[in-house]
C-alpha cells in the first residue's frame, strides 16, 4: 500500500497512474471530491481516497494506517503574495506533519517531491548540482524558502531514522490544468505572446518525474537528494517551441529586467482591477531573468537505463492534448 498526497495535482495524478499501472494498491489523500480532468478517470477507480490535508493531522494519521510507503507530493506553488501564507502553511508544516507521523507509524519509506527552487538561486546563475548549499538571496523565491524549510524537515525525519529520499525537479512540462501552474505557459503562449525572457532554466516532462519518483521508491537508495532535470533551455526556445506547435507566431521582443519590471506592475494593477490572477509578478520576474543550468548526471547514474525524453517530444504532446480541449 502506497500512500501518495497531492494525489489530485499535476506530478500527483501521474504518479498515480504509474502505481496504479504497476499494479500497487494506492491511497491518496484529497481535499475535495474534485479529480484530474486532465487524467482518464479509469485511473482513479483503483484509489482509495481519503479526504482531508496534510494540515489534518488526524487525517493523516487515519491515511497511514496500513501504509508501507508515502510519496509526499502535496504543495502549494504560487508567487502571488496573498496566496503567501497558505503555501508556508502546506509546504512546511505539512511535510512536518507527514514526517512525525510516519515516525509515529513507523512508516520506513518516504520519497518527499521537492524542487530545483530549495537549493537556491543567485544573482549570477551559473551550474547547479546536489551539492549545491542554501544561500540567502534576493533572487530567492518564497516558494523556493519554503521548500528549502520543508527539506529540512525530511532531513530531520531521517536523522531519526526515517529511509528517505528528496528528488528536486526543475520545472515540470506536461499535459494538465493550463490554467494554473507549470501547465499555464502553453495557455500563454496558445493566446499570443509577443515577448520573450532572458532566462535560461530546466524543464522536465511530467511523465518523466514521475518514472524517476517509481523507480526511487523502488529501489534501495536512501539519504540522498537527486536533481530531475531533463533539459536546460533558453526560456526563449521553449517559447518558440510551444508556438510553433500552436501554429502561433514566435515572439520577437526580448523582455529585460527593465521591461519586465514594469510588465509585472502593470499585471499587479489588472489583477486588482479585475481579480484574475496575473500573468507575471515580481517573484516570477526574477526567476524569468535567472540563468541557471541544473545538472542531472546523479540520477542517471543511480538509475541505469533511465532516460529522460526530447523536450521537443514532450512539449508536441502536450501542445495536441491542449489543441483538442481548446477547440
Amino acid at each position: 500500500m502506497i500512500l501518495v498526497t497531492g494525489g489530485t495535482g499535476f506530478l500527483g495524478s501521474y504518479i498515480i497512474k504509474l502505481l496504479v499501472e504497476k499494479g500497487y494498491r494506492v491511497r491518496a489523500i484529497r481535499r475535495s471530491s474534485k479529480l484530474p480532468t486532465w487524467m482518464d478517470e479509469s485511473v482513479f477507480k483503483n484509489v482509495e481516497w481519503v479526504e482531508g490535508d496534510v494540515l489534518d493531522v488526524v487525517a493523516l494519521e487515519e491515511a497511514m494506517e496500513g501504509v508501507e510507503a508515502v510519496i509526499h507530493s502535496a504543495a502549494v506553488v504560487s508567487f502571488l503574495k496573498k496566496e503567501r501564507k497558505t503555501m508556508y502553511q502546506v509546504n512546511i508544516d505539512g511535510t512536518t506533519n507527514v514526517v512525525n507521523v510516519m515516525l509515529e507509524k513507523n512508516i520506513n519509506r518516504l520519497v518527499y517531491i521537492s524542487s530545483v527552487a530549495a537549493l537556491g538561486r543567485t544573482a549570477g546563475g551559473g551550474h547547479v548540482n546536489e551539492e549545491r548549499k542554501w544561500e540567502e538571496s534576493k533572487i530567492n523565491t518564497h516558494y523556493a524558502i519554503t521548500k528549502h524549510k520543508a527539506e529540512m524537515e525530511v532531513w530531520r525525519g531521517i536523522s531519526e531514522g526515517l529511509n528517505a529520499v528528496i528528488l528536486n525537479p526543475s520545472t515540470i512540462l506536461g499535459f494538465g490544468d493550463w490554467t494554473t501552474g507549470s501547465c499555464a505557459i502553453f495557455k500563454n503562449i496558445q493566446k499570443g505572446i509577443s515577448w520573450f525572457t532572458p532566462g535560461i532554466n530546466g524543464f522536465v516532462d511530467v511523465e518523466d518525474v514521475a518514472k524517476a519518483t517509481m523507480q526511487i521508491l523502488e529501489s534501495e537508495i536512501t539519504e540522498q537528494r537527486f536533481i530531475v532535470n531533463g533539459h536546460t533551455w533558453p526560456f526563449k526556445k521553449l517559447q518558440e517551441t510551444i508556438a510553433e506547435n500552436f501554429g502561433k507566431k514566435k515572439p520577437t521582443r526580448a523582455a529585460n529586467p527593465f521591461l519586465l519590471g514594469i510588465a509585472w506592475r502593470i499585471e499587479k494593477i489588472k489583477s486588482l482591477l479585475t481579480g484574475h490572477k496575473p500573468l507575471l509578478t515580481k517573484e516570477s520576474a526574477k526567476v524569468a531573468c535567472s540563468q541557471t543550468w541544473f545538472e542531472n548526471e546523479k540520477l542517471l547514474n543511480a538509475l541505469p537505463g533511465f532516460t529522460y525524453r526530447p523536450l521537443e517530444e514532450t512539449i508536441k504532446k502536450a501542445c495536441d492534448q491542449y489543441k483538442q480541449i481548446a477547440s
